[in-house]
């Protein structure tokens, strides 16, 4: 069975099946500002403030997310986990949606700021096989707990400002970032780092996915997105990035932002900002333009 993508955008959320795509009614308008999906579900933030699931392609509406604006979520073992700006963490599971409190409390967390003044804000979480919870703040590193939430650690400097963490799907030890200072690996489930730019024509990262036995990353000259492009590299030993080409433009005018690029198995997309959807069905060696016409790419993910 061909596997659904999700694309969500500043006027509503997109499908694409095979080849056929259909805009879901319920989101027209409105701007799908976060995805995540699992073996039983899919779930959407809608306008940062509510949040909807999708079960036997029906959606439905979970819950109201009251004050600041969510940002993210990720299903984890003990609820849904959704992100939100001021660099809140909430859980929504049947018996309604609670703060982590311990999260308020997680060491350095006076030191989180933005270059511009504003609060922190969750930007992406990752959960890892083995049930660790990695939550990224912007700025202000990741952030990690190995006990559902009880318990935090940070993991990562905050000068790295990391944009997007993700967590490999089978080693559960193996976590990776796009940060502003590059692409950082680490093997030991977040204890230690390795920053990678070889190969990379400029070392700003937004975006990252796992792909097989491969990773992806979107690197730019800055965070106004010139000279865009996306790359990717083996997992095995040392990453050295290639730049992915083959049915590409030469140069995207914007980021590759966070959450606009994802991965499941050999299966990978990414949406962009003038409203493109690209698609490779080998790990990101060749790539289609799958969709365009499309308003702003805020958010893919794959079901």
């Amino acid at each position: 069975m061909s596997r659904r993508i999700f694309i969500g955008t500043a006027a509503g959320l997109w499908t694409l099946e095979g080849e056929t795509s259909r805009e879901v009614e319920t989101f027209a308008g409105h701007a799908v500002t976060a995805l995540a999906i699992d073996a039983d579900a899919a779930w959407a933030i809608i306008d940062g403030s509510s949040l909807w699931e999708l079960r036997e392609r029906a959606w439905r509406r979970r819950a109201a997310l009251e004050g600041p604006r969510a940002t993210c979520l990720a299903p984890a073992r003990d609820g849904l986990l959704v992100g939100t700006e001021q660099a809140h963490l909430l859980r929504v599971t049947d018996a309604g949606v609670a703060r982590i409190e311990a999260f308020e409390t997680v060491e350095g967390r006076e030191g989180w700021y933005t270059p511009w003044g504003d609060p922190a804000d969750v930007r992406s979480i990752a959960v890892a096989r083995d049930g660790a919870i990695h939550v990224n703040v912007h700025v202000g590193g990741v952030a990690r707990s190995r006990d559902g939430g009880t318990s935090w650690t940070p993991t990562i400097d905050i000068e790295q400002d990391v944009h997007q963490v993700t967590a490999h799907p089978r080693e559960p030890k193996i976590v990776v970032v796009a940060s502003a200072e590059g692409f950082a690996i680490s093997r030991n489930g977040g204890d230690s780092w390795s920053f990678v730019t070889a190969g990379l024509h400029a070392h700003y990262c937004r975006a990252v996915a796992v792909a097989g036995d491969h990773v992806l990353v979107s690197a730019a000259t800055g965070f106004r997105g010139r000279r865009s492009a996306i790359y990717r590299a083996s997992l095995d030993g040392a990453p050295r990035f290639e730049r992915c080409r083959a049915g590409l433009p030469q140069w995207f005018d914007e980021n590759i932002d966070t959450a606009c690029l994802a991965a499941a198995g050999r299966l990978v997309v990414f949406g962009t900002a003038d409203g493109r959807l690209y698609r490779s069905r080998d790990a990101g060696t060749g790539w289609e333009l799958a969709l365009k016409g499309l308003p702003r790419v805020g958010c893919v993910a794959l079901g």
